[in-house]
């Protein structure tokens, strides 16, 4: 087995802009669930109106990159406001299934005929790239050592997408350590005492939503930066990865859904490598496609034993997560 190529292929998983995307969507649900007690399953959907805003803003519209980030921000910020009017008054369970079927309702329209002028359909979006190219500060070349070697395109992705990240997990630690954080946690509690205090429980829980959905739209920017946005990206097993990521670091963490971004996808990507190999070389009594889904059920037994044995995660406190009971 060439165990230098599936180290290589681990590694380069640590600098990933998928990495950081998924990092990134996963501080948004942090708000949402670890912070907010908001049972979303929908950011995918947030993902996907941030990549598809920002990439029709520039292709449809002629807009610079920096306006087509404003777009995809702006267009999480009211997708969030769309969501949360009807379902934020429902309880934990009913808005777990409103949320993930409106993400499958949202991936189904960018995937819809009547759209294709601006979504190209099925087949995705491309050729948005040159203007963000364009103000990349550094020089043409080649960068960085071992499977950490970059361009200067792939360069600039990943330093634009660790200052996103950088800013992303700065604003909610700070928000968390303001009054209005604490009302948060307060509502993720008990939503019912903070309610007899005077606070306005749903123009919170909105709130909330709105800002953990602007940084899953950054998330998902940042996912369609190196290449081109591909519907079939935005499934729910998007969601169920993001859920993973974030328990992994731990839901009521800063820097726990960095952790846990990092983490998964080195595990997906590591066995992804192996478990193909393995069959391969005869090691596994199946072919390298079946191997290659076996990563998924391990991904599946990972969650399960999260959630029964630390769903606190890595990082997280057993105190903050007793709400989750």
């Amino acid at each position: 087995m060439d165990f230098g190529n599936i180290f290589g292929n681990t590694a380069s998983y640590l600098l990933s802009p998928t990495t950081i995307a998924y990092a990134l969507a996963a501080t948004g649900l942090a708000v949402h669930f670890g912070y907010g007690g908001l049972l979303n399953f929908g950011m995918a959907a947030f993902m996907a109106v941030g990549g598809y805003g920002y990439a029709i803003s520039i292709l449809s519209f002629g807009f610079p990159w920096w306006a087509g980030v404003f777009v995809g921000v702006l267009a999480g910020a009211l997708f969030a406001l769309v969501l949360g009017v009807p379902t934020l008054r429902l309880r934990a369970d009913y808005l777990a299934i409103a949320t993930i079927a409106t993400a499958e309702v949202v991936r189904l329209l960018f995937l819809t005929e009547l759209f294709r002028e601006w979504t190209n359909s099925a087949g995705g979006l491309s050729g948005y790239h040159q203007s963000f190219r364009d103000m990349n500060p550094f020089p043409p070349g080649t960068y960085g050592f071992g499977p950490w070697t970059y361009n200067e395109n792939d360069l600039w992705v990943r330093v634009f997408g660790l200052l996103v990240l950088a800013l992303s997990v700065l604003l909610v630690w700070a928000l968390m350590r303001s009054p209005w954080g604490r009302v948060l946690k307060g509502i993720r509690e008990d939503e019912d005492a903070v309610r007899s205090l005077g606070k306005n429980v749903f123009a919170y829980k909105m709130q909330a939503l709105v800002v953990g959905g602007v940084i899953g739209a950054l998330g998902g920017i940042v996912f369609v930066l190196p290449s081109a946005v591909i519907p079939g990206s935005y499934s729910t097993s998007l969601t169920f990865f993001l859920w993973t990521i974030l328990l992994l670091g731990g839901a009521a963490t800063v820097f726990g859904p960095t952790l846990g971004a990092v983490l998964f996808w080195v595990v997906f990507a590591f066995l992804g490598g192996l478990l193909p190999e393995m069959a391969r070389v005869g090691w596994l009594p199946m072919t390298t496609n079946q191997a290659d889904v076996v990563r998924y059920i391990v991904i599946g037994v990972v969650l399960m034993l999260i959630v029964i044995y630390r769903p606190q995660g890595i990082l997280g406190n057993k105190r903050e997560m007793t709400f989750v009971k």
